[in-house]
């Protein structure tokens, strides 16, 4: 089943003689790590410098929510099995410093994720210390690899309690119309912030006559608490939403706080200015190379359209002239995903619509023509097909969950070698179809998981988690109780031999598709991409069925013989524009043509 990536181990590796800073961000391959799942550089920082048991530092190795060691010496000292990959850019999970541990009693889980920010200018001690990030990236820009940051301006963590509720509590949302900013805690209530228009009203002298905060829920800071936060503006309850959890509809999908944590109110022309002094000084301090940005969807479009060309601003000041932005709004629907690409001018989102495209073909035996209607949306992006080729793409997501078991869950009777093929197949997509490949930690090791967020951040050294170590992995005999970093197992190989051949191939990363095969049932896909310089056409075919397919596929009447980079291709056209593609269950072949269109 893995033939159709065995003949690129030969294809040599792109010579990197630009500088990394002259790329495009189509022409990367991305590395998405959690740094404290990844590797243990330096275990006296196992706790954070914090004394107690798990509840008091965060760090419990045998606990799916708690710290387990990794850090950034670990990641730094990996970055040859990252770059052997094929990997040229590193997006880093988020570092900032946590609260360790926060939840209800019995509920408790810590932040080794790095969602729950107090202190939004320095690096968590559990992962290191600022000048460990500062060897990172520095190590990674001398082997003309990228850095990216993951970033939240949506929330804090949960510090702010309110009155209403007892402490670590849940709060149903309370909106704008029963709980109005003029009276406290209710329509009925005494009447404040007199002379305040609404937070629509994004200027600082209306935003100055809200000065209680009280209007929906009583909020309050404990006092062991009262300064934990920095920057120190973000300890004022006036400088959030206070209205309960979100519904993650509605109105409350960017007012209520996200399961309990504090939510920021981004109308406020002090947040958006802080937010961007904040992280404008992590470009200044350490020269990355661009943000994911966590939560996109639940902050208010105006806040990005501030924010985001200050970023660009900010990195240009730095050298840094093609810093890549790419918010996280988790939708399959193209139409709402390039909604985010006009009304918060987003250079880019996370394509959650390739993502569940591929795995409706590849894992669900849809047809191809799910595939061929998710790129027909491309058009709706704010710059077109422009702005689809920067969407990073990926299959898995330390959120939802991974691939290889989604595959299992919709094909519970296949085989351990039909599961490597599909997976594999849906690898062949991701590295060469438009958009920039992202790959998830471990994949490339064959993890499939249990389910969706701590059950889909494994570890990959050597695990103490009971519910890793008894999963069953794909393509090896390994498991999560040993380090995982095998560059003989048969999806790492594969990863790097076809980012090998994406990255020697400028139609790969920046020449534009033209569909050429897709049908009503499971079966063929094709396309073809053309190089924007020479105009060479590369064409690509997918096979989703679980038989042999072969088939007649337009090609440009000047493509009269194909040089095979990766599967089986055929060396010449049986007629002009026409070459016939023959493809195994599951396989895929990508076909370089001589001559130009």
């Amino acid at each position: 089943m893995l033939a159709p990536f065995l003949s690129l181990l030969a294809v040599a590796t792109p010579a990197l003689g630009q500088d990394f800073r002259d790329r495009l961000p189509q022409d990367e391959v991305i590395y998405f790590v959690l740094p404290d799942r990844f590797e243990n550089g330096d275990p006296v920082n196992d706790r954070g410098g914090l004394t107690g048991g798990p509840l008091q530092t965060g760090f419990d190795p045998a606990h799916k929510g708690f710290y387990h060691g990794g850090d950034l010496k670990g990641l730094t000292g990996r970055l040859d099995y990252i770059q052997e990959l094929g990997a040229t850019a590193l997006w880093v999970g988020p570092i900032f410093k946590n609260k360790a541990v926060q939840g209800a009693k019995g509920q408790e889980s810590a932040g080794y994720h790095g969602y729950w920010i107090t202190d939004f200018t320095q690096v968590d001690p559990h992962l290191g210390s600022d000048a460990d990030f500062k060897a990172l990236v520095d190590a990674a820009h001398a082997r003309g690899m990228k850095v990216y940051m993951d970033i939240i301006a949506n929330h804090t963590a949960d510090v702010i309690q309110y009155r209403e509720c007892g402490e670590g509590s849940p709060c149903p949302y309370r909106d704008r119309a029963a709980y109005p900013f003029s009276r406290r805690g209710g329509v009925k209530g005494q009447a404040i912030n007199d002379g305040f228009a609404g937070d629509a009203v994004q200027t600082i002298p209306n935003f100055v006559r809200l000065t209680d905060p009280a209007f929906a829920y009583t909020p309050y800071v404990p006092a062991a608490e009262r300064a934990v936060k920095t920057p120190p503006w973000l300890n004022d309850p006036i400088y959030y939403h206070n209205r309960g959890n979100t519904t993650f509809r509605g109105e409350s999908s960017q007012t209520g706080d996200f399961s309990g944590l504090d939510d920021l109110a981004t109308e406020n022309p002090r947040v958006i200015a802080g937010m961007i002094e904040i992280f404008g000084g992590w470009i200044d301090r350490f020269g990355v190379d661009g943000f994911r940005i966590d939560t996109a969807k639940h902050v208010n479009p105006e806040f990005w359209r501030s924010f985001v060309p200050a970023m660009q601003a900010r990195a240009a000041a730095n050298g840094i002239p093609n810093f890549h932005i790419f918010g996280e709004v988790t939708s399959p629907d193209p139409g709402y995903l390039a909604s985010w690409t006009k009304t918060a001018d987003y250079p880019a989102v996370l394509d959650f619509a390739f993502a569940d495209a591929v795995l409706q073909v590849v894992g669900k035996g849809q047809p191809t023509s799910v595939l061929a209607g998710m790129f027909a949306g491309d058009i709706l992006y704010a710059k077109g097909e422009d702005t689809a080729m920067i969407l990073p793409t990926f299959t898995s997501n330390h959120d939802f969950g991974r691939f290889g078991l989604f595959i299992r869950q919709a094909n519970p009777k296949a085989s351990g070698d039909e599961v490597l093929a599909r997976v594999s197949l849906a690898n062949g997509m991701l590295l060469t179809l438009r958009g920039v490949p992202t790959i998830y930690s471990g994949d490339e090791q064959g993890f499939a998981g249990d389910g969706n967020d701590q059950d889909a951040r494994e570890d990959m050294f050597a695990s103490k988690v009971t519910s890793y170590n008894d999963n069953v992995l794909i393509g090896t005999g390994s498991t999560t109780a040993r380090a995982n970093f095998d560059q003989r197992h048969p999806l790492y190989r594969q990863i790097a031999a076809l980012s090998k051949v994406r990255l020697a191939h400028k139609a790969l990363t920046r020449g534009r598709q033209v569909m050429r095969a897709s049908g009503d049932a499971p079966g063929l896909f094709a396309l073809s991409r053309f190089d924007p310089d020479t105009g060479s056409e590369v064409l690509i075919a997918f096979n989703t069925s679980a038989k042999q397919v072969t088939q007649a596929v337009q090609v440009e009447t000047g493509s009269v013989s194909f040089q095979t980079l990766a599967g089986t291709c055929a060396a010449r056209a049986v007629a002009p524009g026409s070459v016939t593609v023959a493809l195994p269950a599951f396989g895929y072949a990508v076909c370089a043509a001589e001559g130009k269109r």
